[in-house]
């Protein structure tokens, strides 16, 4: 078929399956909008190129499909920065698609030009410069091969502008072809067999699962292997949902702001079974006295992960997908009865816990952040989508917000990016819309990105915004109070944010809670009714995240009141 770049581009998208786009024009892809005008290709106007980008992360997270963003070149291609590394930092399959000036025009400094290949490169998966409309094709069938097998992660394609007005003879290929890269990671059994081996001599096993196991879609086959065990369990921030969090040897997530008895199992394990997860600093505490008494076990599909930050002394390099059915088969066939060997373990982990759960102290008529997030969580049902942004309120979020299933918590774990929240919300609820959405954001993190609440409002998109709103960067502010004497330097946010009447200046339903008394009375109501919603909830400035590992510490040095 003739046709030029614009209209080819938009038919290999098509091919790969891609439903909507979120983007914003501007000067070299008028071509390109062009002929989304024509050929009525579904795309979601933002309110800023960074909106586009963690909408198309929110709904690749929720959906487990490769997101698609748009913008133009120069300061189009540069908003889209921090989204793409936010993706990149938690395995996120996206296809970023940027406008470059002219050939003729590239190097020279022209006009909104940017070097996005450059700026990209260490943020990306893979990129691409697209400088001749017959590779647009083939460039386009590998970025998404390449999004998502594997490891997932953002890949970018920019385009010259003269690409999209260049006709040629459509052609969409099948098949990919590139060398050094098959998307497949085999599993050695053997390494397999080693694992069996150690789980059948251990005392105290732990199971420790992360993002990989959502990314991987093997939290069935996970949830059986930890039946089978009986073990104890915990996860990382990205694996909240892999394991039930009602399971009766489920500990919480770990890590500085984790739970009491997930850290101490930790220290406590002589076997981690870490799955899918990479040691982040976050998990960890100071990582010479991490699992001390531990043979760590890292099932792991990219290779530069392994030992990267922990020593694992037994490694299972591949893909979950082969790695953890064969291990939980050769479980099946054990003559060892794992759950009665490894229950008194188990029981002796969930009573530590015990001793300090999350919770919070009543105070009046204060709406206590702890008991805002259990109500949101007692409201919603299992098919409920939570987002967050980043701070204080992410933390509660984890703490209060009972996540029973994969990607039905959306946040920004590695970059921790404020401002993530509403558009990821956005996108989850577009990915999803048979799924109620609810964001949790803090009165910081949602002035980054609060111009998406018109987006919200022009496409009727039915998300309940919850802010915590204590008048603070709350997390800032934490960190100011406990190491730098309260001094609150550029952390207070005494300005008044009326956000109910921003809500209805941008065309939505605005509401405020001050008393706990209104959780019951009023937030029923408003989360039952149809239609997006924004509610302001008034809570005490001075409220910490605890337990909190401080920096520099053993995980087992909490912070705990």
């Amino acid at each position: 078929m003739k046709m030029n770049g614009a209209r080819a581009l938009l038919e290999s998208l098509k091919r790969e399956g891609v439903e909507l786009v979120f983007g914003y024009p501007g000067g070299v892809v008028l071509k390109l909008y062009d002929e989304v005008y024509k050929m009525k290709f579904p795309n979601i106007l933002t309110g800023h190129e960074q909106g586009a980008v963690h909408a198309a992360d929110g709904y690749a997270r929720a959906s487990g499909k490769v997101g698609v963003v748009f913008a133009t070149s120069g300061p189009g291609a540069a908003n889209l920065i921090t989204g793409i590394a936010t993706a990149n930092m938690d395995s996120i399959p996206l296809v970023c698609i940027t406008g470059q000036v002219a050939n003729h025009a590239i190097g020279k400094d022209s006009f909104q030009e940017v070097d996005v290949s450059g700026i990209t490169t260490p943020i990306s998966k893979h990129n691409y410069l697209v400088k001749n409309v017959e590779e647009l094709p083939r460039v386009v069938k590998e970025a998404f091969f390449i999004a998502k097998t594997g490891r997932p992660g953002p890949v970018c394609i920019d385009i010259a502008a003269d690409v999209f007005n260049t006709e040629f003879d459509f052609m969409y290929s099948e098949k990919v072809n590139l060398r050094g890269y098959s998307g497949k990671y085999p599993v050695t059994e053997s390494a397999v067999d080693e694992v069996v081996k150690a789980i059948e001599a251990s005392q105290r096993p732990l199971i420790f699962v992360g993002g990989g196991v959502t990314l991987s879609e093997t939290s069935d086959d996970l949830r059986k292997i930890v039946d089978i065990l009986g073990c104890p369990s915990t996860s990382t921030l990205m694996g909240l949902g892999c394991l039930d969090a009602d399971n009766s040897g489920y500990l919480g997530f770990a890590g500085m702001h984790g739970s009491y008895g997930a850290n101490m199992a930790i220290q406590s394990c002589d076997l981690l079974l870490a799955i899918g997860m990479r040691f982040s600093d976050r998990v960890t505490g100071r990582v010479k006295d991490f699992a001390p008494n531990a043979k760590i076990v890292h099932f792991e599909l990219d290779l530069a992960e392994v030992n990267k930050n922990v020593h694992a002394d037994l490694k299972v390099v591949g893909d979950l997908r082969q790695s953890l059915p064969m291990l939980l088969n050769k479980l099946e066939r054990s003559s060892t009865n794992f759950a009665e060997k490894f229950s008194a373990w188990r029981i002796q982990a969930v009573e530590k816990g015990r001793e300090h759960p999350f919770g919070w102290t009543d105070d009046g008529d204060a709406i206590k952040p702890g008991a805002l997030i259990t109500r949101i969580s007692n409201l919603c049902d299992d098919n409920t989508i939570a987002v967050t942004d980043v701070g204080q309120h992410q933390m509660w979020a984890a703490q209060f917000f009972k996540v029973r299933k994969p990607r039905q918590f959306l946040t920004s774990g590695g970059l921790g990016t404020m401002g993530y929240g509403l558009p990821a919300a956005m996108g989850a609820k577009l990915a999803c819309p048979d799924k109620n959405v609810v964001l949790i954001t803090g009165d910081g993190s949602i002035m980054m990105n609060i111009q998406e609440l018109a987006t919200v409002a022009d496409h009727d998109i039915d998300i309940k915004i919850v802010i915590v709103h204590n008048f603070i960067l709350g997390m800032v502010g934490q960190w100011q109070r406990l190491f730098y004497n309260h001094h609150y330097s550029a952390s207070e946010l005494k300005c008044k944010r009326d956000f109910v009447k921003i809500a209805n200046a941008m065309g939505m339903r605005g509401f405020r809670l001050t008393k706990a008394e209104e959780l019951s009375a009023d937030l029923p109501e408003i989360f039952y009714s149809k239609g997006a919603a924004l509610i302001d909830v008034f809570v005490p400035e001075e409220e910490n995240v605890l337990p909190m590992v401080p920096g520099g510490r053993r995980l087992d040095q909490m912070v705990l009141d």
